[in-house]
């Protein structure tokens, strides 16, 4: 085999392994700005629900149903909430979703 099929070769596989490392950080850098925009998202869908004097989101508890104002948790999940129910769970959801019933003064 000659030098010149052998460098050929050789860049060959190199600038296949460079664009599959490129493929791979821009993979990871589209869902890292996904992730970013849906916890953005989260954040100002949890920000914008009305609160209380001591800063306790003012909900209607879907398993109580009763007006509850309950403080949030880092995964915006009121301080009422059991995992595994269902009304907590599907009032967790609808907290992220800012869809969630609240009530004002």
């Amino acid at each position: 085999m000659t030098d010149r099929r052998r460098i050929e070769r050789f860049l060959r596989s190199k600038l296949q392994e460079a664009g599959e490392q490129y493929e791979q950080v821009r993979g990871s850098t589209s869902d890292q700005l996904e992730e970013a925009r849906e916890a953005y998202t989260i954040a100002k869908n949890a920000r914008s629900l009305p609160s209380d004097e001591a800063g306790r989101a003012k909900i209607v508890c879907r398993r109580h149903a009763e007006q509850r104002a309950a403080k949030l948790d880092d995964q915006y999940r009121p301080a009422c909430y059991e995992a595994g129910h269902p009304d907590c769970e599907g009032c967790a959801e609808d907290v992220r979703a800012g869809r969630i019933e609240t009530w004002d003064d």
